[in-house]
């Protein structure tokens, strides 16, 4: 039991994941609404690209900004 995370460790963990998936839904949402207003009219215009592209980029660095599994934390800083 001396390895459990404490009540408000354990809450801000639950908190930072959750942040985390409520982005990603976010991201998910404004990407697929970027490419269907993109291609809605047949044809991508460069301003389309560029702003498809900025999407698409902030998606993937949110993906990689995860927060690290609270076991790990806990198994890393040695408590």
């Amino acid at each position: 039991m001396e390895n459990q995370p404490s009540e408000p460790s354990l809450f801000l963990g639950t908190l930072r994941n959750g942040l985390w998936l409520f982005g990603v839904s976010c991201w998910l949402f404004g990407v697929v609404d970027r490419s269907i207003a993109s291609f809605a009219d047949g044809y991508l215009s460069p301003l389309d690209s560029v702003q498809l592209f900025t999407a698409v980029a902030l998606f993937v660095s949110w993906l990689f900004l995860k927060p690290a599994s609270l076991k790990f934390r806990t198994h890393e800083n040695g408590n």
